[in-house]
C-alpha cells in the first residue's frame, strides 16, 4: 500500500510538472493530468529540483524581457550589419518611392 500510495504520489508531481509546462508554453490542458493530482489529494507540488530548474527558467526569461535584457541583445549585434540593413531598407523605399511617383 505504501509503494502504491509513493507511485501515485510520482505521478501526480509528474502530472503537475506537465500541467506548469502546458501553461507556460500555452498548450491545451489535460483531463488525465488534472485526474492524477486529484488522486493523490490535491496536496502536490513539484518535486524540489523540478521547482529549481522551473524557477531558473522563469528568472531567465525575465531577465530576457527586461530593458536590460534587450540593452545586452543591442551590444551583442554588429554595428556594421545593422547600418547595411537600415541602408538597404532606406535604398529599397526609395525605389519603392520612384516607382510609384511620377514626379521623382
Amino acid at each position: 500500500m505504501e509503494r502504491d500510495a509513493a507511485f501515485t504520489q510520482k505521478k501526480a508531481e509528474r502530472a503537475c510538472l506537465r500541467v506548469h509546462l502546458r501553461e507556460k508554453y500555452r498548450l491545451p490542458k489535460s483531463e488525465m493530468d488534472e485526474n492524477q493530482i486529484q488522486m493523490a489529494g490535491d496536496d502536490v507540488d513539484l518535486p524540489e529540483d523540478l521547482r529549481k530548474m522551473v524557477d531558473e527558467d522563469q528568472e531567465e526569461e525575465e531577465d530576457k524581457d527586461s530593458i536590460l535584457g534587450h540593452l545586452q541583445n543591442l551590444q551583442n549585434m554588429d554595428l556594421d550589419t545593422i547600418k547595411e540593413k537600415a541602408q538597404a531598407t532606406f535604398t529599397e523605399m526609395k525605389q519603392t518611392a520612384e516607382q510609384k511617383c511620377s514626379v521623382m
